[in-house]
Order: C-alpha cells, then structure tokens, then sequence
C-alpha cells in the first residue's frame, strides 16, 4: 500500500492513530494564533487542543480533558495579560514552565485586494495596541474590530477588509506584509505552560506569586522588606485591582528564586503569615 504524503511535519503528527494516546495541552486558537506556537515549542509531541478563550483552556485543564495548558501573561510593550492573571489567581492552577515569544505582526491580505481598499481591520485588542502607529499612519479611516484571537482575522478577510496575525500563519489565498507591522520590533510576550496545583516542581529559577496586603500605611513596603531580609531579588511587580472590594489591590510578584532552597522557602512562609491573600501562581526555569 502507497503511503500517504503529508505536506508538512505537523499534518503527519496530527493524523497520526496515536494522537488520542499522546499527552495534550490546551491553549487560545484557531490554528496559527501566537498562543498555538507557544504550546508547540512548550510541549513538543503533545496532542493540541484549541479553544475559543483561555477560560475555556484552563477549564479542560480542570476536568482533566487535557494534561496542560498554555498561557500569555504579559507583553514587553503593553504588559500583564489580566485575563490570563485573573486565571492564574482564581483556579487551581500551577505554572511550571515559561517562554519568551518573539511577537512578529504581519498585515494580511487577501490575494488581490489593495491597501486602499481596506474599511475594516480585524484582530486582537494587543494586537492593535502593539500596532497602533503602522494603523493610524497607513489606515486612519479603518474601522478596527476585535477578534479572540490574531489568528481567527482570517475568517473575516474580504475585498474590504484586512486583518493583522503573526508572521508564521500560512494559508493559501492569504498574502502578508513583508515587513513586521508593530511599532516596536523588539516586541515579546512571555508564555505560562501551567498544570493542575499540587504540580509543584522540585527545583526552579523563577517563582510567581500574588498577595494582598493589609490596607495599612507602609504595608506593601513590609511585604517588600520580607524579600529584601531574605536577598531575594524581584524581577516585576504589577497591580490589578481585588474585584470583591473596591480600593483594595492584588500585587502579581515575580522573583528569582529556587522553590527547593530553606532560604526561599522561608520567605515565602513569612510573607504568607503578613498578607491577607497570599497564592504561589508558579514555579519555573
């Protein structure tokens, strides 16, 4: 019997009888999204999943449909992803693992349609914000209209219509700019590859963590000072407001430190002691 050819690597994994067998992650789709190739890199082998939101990757986690999942936290240019922070913070989920993605936008075009025929631009909300010189510069009379995800502004290519998705989408009809689109090249958004809690590795170079301090004058500073007892350097350190109560914030801390290590661990048992909400959102290299 002839064997059947496939045109790419990727084609062949994917009907492959084993799929089913193989360990799967879940992440943002359709195919060709930036959060598809973060899973690829994280996860090589893995049986993919794509899902219309990250609440709907991180529930398949959840009930076990899936071994992991796949999450952006935060750009180089616009910051924490609060969708996937809020997640990270709420369910009961582990990251172990991150990626740094260089994040390439391109400008896609059906075959045949002109610039000056563009009305309508369709992508991600980060996407237009990361893009938003090139857009108001070339198309300032375009409509913009949002997508779940880059790769899903495909869909809705027509003769008037343009969408801007990461440079390793390919499809066939489908023309991109030759040239990276966002306003800074150096663009990157750090990826989570995140498991069920109680996942926690052995060791790590990183950890991530959120925590609510009392509402009293110097209380973040206390937190701080916990860090700095214990030379315990902090890398980033983002807010995001508790939604139960207006005026209260939630610190999403990230620090370099092996989890395995007494020092570490005595950190983070003090800092537990002074807040109010204390969560390990991950532990990674």
């Amino acid at each position: 019997m002839m064997e059947k050819l496939y045109k790419t690597e990727r084609e062949r994994e994917d009907a492959s009888p084993r799929y089913e067998e193989r360990k799967k992650v879940s992440c943002l789709g359709p195919a060709g999204s930036f959060s598809e190739n973060a899973a690829r890199r994280l996860c090589p082998g893995y049986g993919l999943v794509l899902c219309n939101s990250f609440t709907e990757a991180v529930k398949k986690l959840l009930e076990g449909e899936v071994d992991h999942a796949v999450l952006p936290v935060e750009n180089s240019l616009n910051g924490g992803v609060m969708e996937c922070l809020d997640l990270l913070e709420e369910k009961d989920i582990f990251g172990t693992k991150e990626l740094l993605l260089p994040v390439d936008q391109r400008l896609a075009l059906l075959e045949g349609v002109k610039e000056e025929e563009i009305r309508f631009i369709y992508s991600h909300p980060q996407a237009f914000r990361q893009c938003s010189e090139f857009l108001s510069g070339r198309f300032p009379k375009a409509e913009l209209r949002n997508t779940t995800s880059t790769a899903e502004s495909l869909n809705k290519l027509d003769a008037h219509s343009a969408g801007i998705v990461g440079a390793q989408v390919s499809r066939e009809g489908v023309v991109l700019s030759p040239e990276n689109i966002a306003d800074n090249k150096g663009n990157f958004t750090r990826f989570l590859l995140v498991g069920r809690s109680g996942e926690m590795p052995e060791r790590s170079a990183m950890l991530f963590l959120c925590a609510v301090c009392p509402h009293n004058p110097g209380s973040l500073v206390g937190l701080l000072k916990i860090f700095l007892r214990h030379s315990i350097n902090l890398t980033r350190i983002e807010s995001r407001p508790v939604k139960e109560e207006f005026g209260q914030y939630r610190f999403f801390i990230e620090l370099v430190g092996d989890i395995g290590t007494e020092r570490v661990k005595s950190a983070i048992s003090e800092a537990k002691r002074y807040c109010m909400q204390f969560k390990l959102l991950g532990a990674y290299n």
